[in-house]
């Protein structure tokens, strides 16, 4: 295991240095886009300390289905671009919410990885929802969403939904990863976001350094025999999804818990 020039012993975050020399193959022909790569995880170097289970998003797993936590926004950016990196430039494909497209540099971090565009929240100022329709896509997100992965490509799906800043407990969730995963018949890696320093007491802040574990989830259920329907089954795949979520993270969940954010949350 290698250590950075203070010594660290950082397991998945390699130097400076080899973040520029290491080759990404799957972006060749794609100079803007693999600058965009090395610059945003070299900027951001200090805040993703650990990255454990690698092997489990690794191209010969393609195609899977991640599912984080969500509890800050540079997550959106950071474990995006810390993937195709370890991934050799191959992408995972994110679903993202169109209005942060808006935003000068963060959209353009945010499409260089292709994400799979949801139009569903209005934007803040309210003007800029006349320019919605230029970025829905040709189809709903989770028909794209489907769509890739027949094509071999995997994709990300925050459960929770939204950035949830409460640093002991998830959101409820929301059931479509759990939909997804049971339509395709991909498989579902987990990925529990830790942030090193939160006391459990005060919000998750943006600039909270944190660890990232990925873990393959164990197979789904096999189809519905008649006894039991489809929404149950779906009830009950979420219910193990959020619950591997949970205890990678460390954070507490119940199915009776808040969809929408807690009062704890400061955006």
């Amino acid at each position: 295991m290698k250590r950075n020039t203070r010594g660290e012993v950082r397991p998945g975050i390699p130097s400076v240095a080899e973040i520029w020399r290491r080759p990404l193959p799957h972006l060749d022909g794609q100079r803007s886009t693999r600058w965009i790569v090395r610059t945003v995880i070299t900027v951001f170097h200090r805040q993703v300390r650990e990255l454990h289970g690698l092997e489990a998003i690794g191209v010969d797993r393609d195609p899977f289905i991640l599912a984080p936590n969500h509890s800050q926004r540079p997550e959106a950016m950071l474990v995006p671009a810390w993937l195709s990196f370890h991934r050799g430039g191959r992408m995972v494909h994110f679903m993202a919410d169109w209005n942060f497209l808006l935003i000068p540099v963060i959209g353009a971090m945010i499409r260089c990885h292709d994400p799979i565009v949801v139009t569903r929240k209005p934007a803040k100022p309210a003007f800029l929802n006349r320019y919605k329709a230029r970025y829905a896509g040709v189809f709903p997100p989770f028909e794209e969403a489907r769509r890739r992965l027949a094509d071999g490509k995997s994709v990300g799906v925050f459960p929770e939904g939204t950035t949830n800043r409460h640093p002991a407990q998830m959101l409820r969730g929301h059931h479509g990863a759990a939909q997804l995963a049971l339509d395709s018949g991909a498989p579902v890696v987990t990925a529990g976001i830790r942030f090193i320093g939160n006391d459990g007491r005060r919000p998750i802040r943006d600039t909270q350094p944190f660890t990232v574990r990925f873990d393959p989830l164990p197979a789904q259920p096999a189809p519905s025999d008649g006894h039991v329907t489809d929404v149950e089954r779906t009830r009950q795949f979420h219910h193990r999804l959020m619950t591997a979520i949970s205890t990678a993270c460390g954070k507490g969940w119940q199915p009776e818990g808040r969809r929408s954010k807690y009062a704890l949350d400061q955006d």
